[in-house]
């Protein structure tokens, strides 16, 4: 057990350290610059009075809710998080699984909002059918995916963080992290 714990924290640093950012142009940016012009874009769209929508499913439910409270108590931005449960089930039922963020995102995104998209395996239709909605609303796109370097979710964003690893716990974390490390850049630049 502890051989594993271990080389879990060696094998998490290793994937963090070969996580791939990419702008919508597919021009490859070190981890450094893809959180810097992240950043950029975040704050000038808050600014600019727009706000910031995560979407994810279990796991990455749980990092759009916790975030999106984060941006907006400690960053001082509009965010929110569609993962209600009378929301979801609603939508669910009645649309179908699939369109239970690009429902929302139609209703209350508006051009200039960011939606940050995230998914582990970057293949859930209702992920992708989110961001498909943020794009006819004109609204910038950040995605954090993981597993297949090649899946959908993984370049269809202004900025696109992959974490090349097929555990859900590594990716998930290092998702979070991700999320924490653009929250709290933010703020030490603002100085808090």
């Amino acid at each position: 057990m502890q051989e594993f714990a271990k080389n879990y924290y060696k094998n998490l640093f290793g994937f963090i350290s070969s996580t791939r950012v990419t702008s919508k142009s597919s021009e490859k940016l070190t981890f450094p610059q893809g959180i810097e012009m992240t950043c950029n874009l975040i704050t000038s769209q808050a600014a600019s009075g727009y706000k910031t929508i995560f979407i994810g499913n279990g796991g990455s439910a749980a990092i759009s809710s916790h975030m999106a409270i984060d941006f907006w108590k400690n960053g001082g931005m509009k965010a929110i998080s569609f993962n209600d449960g009378p929301l979801l089930t609603c939508i669910g039922n009645d649309y179908g699984y699939q369109h239970v963020f690009g429902k929302p995102i139609e209703m209350f995104a508006d051009a200039g909002d960011i939606l940050v998209a995230i998914s582990s395996s970057g293949k859930s239709e209702n992920i992708l059918l989110g961001v498909q909605a943020a794009r006819t609303k004109n609204c910038k796109v950040v995605t954090l995916s993981g597993f297949d370097e090649n899946n959908p979710l993984s370049s269809l964003g202004e900025f696109n963080f992959y974490v090349p690893s097929k555990s859900y716990g590594v990716v998930e974390v290092i998702h979070h992290s991700i999320c924490h490390c653009i929250i709290d850049t933010i703020m030490s630049v603002r100085g808090k």
